[in-house]
């Protein structure tokens, strides 16, 4: 029973959530200024958790035909067989529809749309269509992870306000540079399965361009926070110390030229970056 229900929890891809979760709460802190209603939080994430949870199942069935291929996803349950595509899908489904409902009716029906729309997103146009036709299905693909800070303000509010209209963008643009850092140290695998990411279509060192071109681009979407009024001074001194960070890693993978290290490292520190840039956003947002 324990072995079932860790393979149902490998399945739900936890990591993500975690990170999804910290961007929910984020936008929740600062739509409320300062810590919101429990229940609503805990509603709000626990009903987040499982819309993630259903997400992260769908995804694992709609490719358990490259799973069994790339070696970074062989061990996961659908391809040792500890799980079947037909189960895995009804989990998917149910977890789904209780989030649904949880959302719309202990938040708010907006919440609960949102979710789903960002669910969908995520398994029909990212997993199902973009990610096995071109090598641009990240960059697109990313629309449905920036979608919780919208769903933690309209738990809050019950509308969508400019910071997490903000935050939305830069996790928008920062999906490309944390995932291609990520591909860079795994292009052989998506090759094997004919996956078109960015490094295995075009090449290692247009990769690296377009991680520059990239966290450039965030970098200086972050900074636009604050003449734009959205996000104050505090929030655009942090901002431009750990985007300076980012923009050094970026550049320093561009000029890597014999093995992933320091990809690695531009990979462990996008996730950093995306936590500390919660974090001071809410510290900005509640002084």
């Amino acid at each position: 029973m324990i072995a079932q229900l860790r393979d149902y929890y490998e399945l739900s891809k936890p990591r993500i959530i975690v990170l999804l979760l910290i961007t929910t709460a984020a936008s929740m802190v600062m739509a409320a200024r300062g810590i919101p209603p429990l229940p609503l939080l805990f509603w709000t994430l626990f009903a987040g958790a499982l819309a993630a949870a259903s997400a992260g199942a769908l995804n694992c069935v709609w490719d358990a035909d490259i799973d069994r291929i790339m070696k970074r996803t062989q061990l996961r349950p659908i391809p040792q067989g500890r799980v079947s595509e037909t189960r895995a899908a009804i989990f998917g489904l149910v977890v789904g529809a209780v989030s649904f409902a949880l959302f719309y009716t202990l938040v708010n029906p907006l919440a609960a749309w949102l979710s789903l729309a960002g669910n969908l997103y995520y398994v029909v146009i990212y997993t199902m269509w973009l990610k096995r036709i071109t090598p641009l299905n990240i960059v697109v693909g990313g629309a449905a992870g920036s979608v919780p800070p919208l769903v933690g303000w309209a738990a809050v509010t019950h509308t969508v306000g400019g910071p997490a209209l903000g935050l939305f963008a830069l996790i928008f643009l920062w999906t490309p540079p944390h995932f291609w850092s990520l591909a860079l140290m795994t292009e052989t695998d998506y090759g094997k399965a004919n996956i078109p990411m960015f490094p295995n279509v075009h090449g290692r060192e247009r990769t690296k361009r377009e991680i520059v071109y990239y966290t450039l681009l965030l970098v200086a979407a972050s900074l636009a926070l604050y003449p734009l009024h959205i996000m104050g001074a505090v929030y655009f001194a942090a901002a431009a110390v750990l985007g300076g960070i980012f923009v050094l890693d970026a550049l320093r993978t561009w000029r890597e030229q014999s093995d992933n290290l320091q990809a690695r490292k531009l990979f462990r520190f996008s996730l950093l970056y995306l936590a500390l840039m919660c974090a001071v956003m809410v510290v900005d947002r509640i002084v």
